[in-house]
């Protein structure tokens, strides 16, 4: 694929990073799949890890352009952070001796289970999740009311699940919103938090994943590639992301939750299906 056309598919990238919380995975993934068809065995790897550095920057510049006040529901969610940390390192040195087809097909079987447990399980097209009461109050002190945003990120995910979420989001190259963004809105999150909530999450995982997988050479010599990185095609992804990535999250475009929700779900077969035929 011709630079011009990744910058394009980069566009992409950066308008479902702001509207689903990923993009970086589930749209890169499956175009890296099929510019490096020809590296037989390795394409699944570099695939992964050029995912997994396109979805570092654009978490990166996606979380500094978020509101402050967004960002607070992640407030004192350090044994979190840190567990999503390790496990994203874990994945990622996993993946350097998982064979190719294990890393193809665990991706499509686990966008296929998520989908399934997304119509079978209620809460995530429809809000749920438990109430907070009208006198709570922000970091800080802050009394809110019923309708303040705080209620808007629910009651957030219990930093227990932040080591497996981080091990499969970066052995898969799948970044971490396809576990962070249904949790989020069981919790009782509204999608736009949720979503938005899931740039910082995928940061965290992604930065010690990128330094192993930066490390992990493909067979195959490929120009422009560091390690199992193609960087030429990150380079043109993330030319065409960053510029849409600043202007919608500092204007995020507000969207019916059922909308929001289903586009979410279509996007997430969407990039199943383009992995599983190619």
């Amino acid at each position: 694929m011709e630079f011009l056309g990744l910058v394009l598919v980069g566009a992409v990238v950066g308008l479902t990073t702001v509207l689903f919380g990923f993009g970086g995975g589930f749209v890169t993934v499956p175009i890296i799949t099929l510019v490096h068809a020809d590296l037989g065995s390795d394409t699944a790897r570099v695939a992964a890890a050029t995912s997994a550095l396109v979805m570092l920057v654009n978490a990166v510049v996606s979380t500094l352009s978020t509101k402050r006040e967004t960002l607070a529901h992640l407030a004192g969610k350090w044994w979190l952070f840190i567990l999503l940390a390790a496990g994203g390192a874990f994945g990622a040195f996993c993946a350097k001796f998982a064979p190719e087809a294990l890393l193809k097909w665990g991706f499509v079987i686990y966008i296929a289970v998520t989908a399934i447990d997304l119509l079978a399980r209620p809460g995530f097209f429809r809000r749920g999740g438990p109430k907070i009461r009208s006198n709570a109050r922000v970091p800080g002190g802050a009394a809110v009311g019923a309708d303040d945003n705080l209620r808007d990120g629910g009651s957030g995910i219990a930093a227990l699940f932040g080591f497996p979420i981080g091990g499969l989001a970066s052995f898969l190259g799948v970044g971490g919103s396809v576990m962070t963004v249904p949790m989020m809105r069981r919790s009782g999150a509204t999608m736009t938090v949720a979503t938005t909530l899931a740039n910082p999450l995928t940061l965290v995982i992604m930065l010690p994943a990128v330094l192993v997988t930066i490390t992990t050479h493909a067979s195959i010599e490929v120009p422009g590639m560091v390690g199992s990185v193609d960087l030429r095609s990150a380079l043109a992804l993330l030319i065409g992301a960053i510029p849409l990535i600043v202007l919608l999250r500092r204007r995020v475009p507000r969207i019916p939750e059922i909308i929001h929700a289903w586009g979410y779900f279509i996007l997430l077969i969407t990039a199943g299906a383009v992995v599983a035929v190619s």
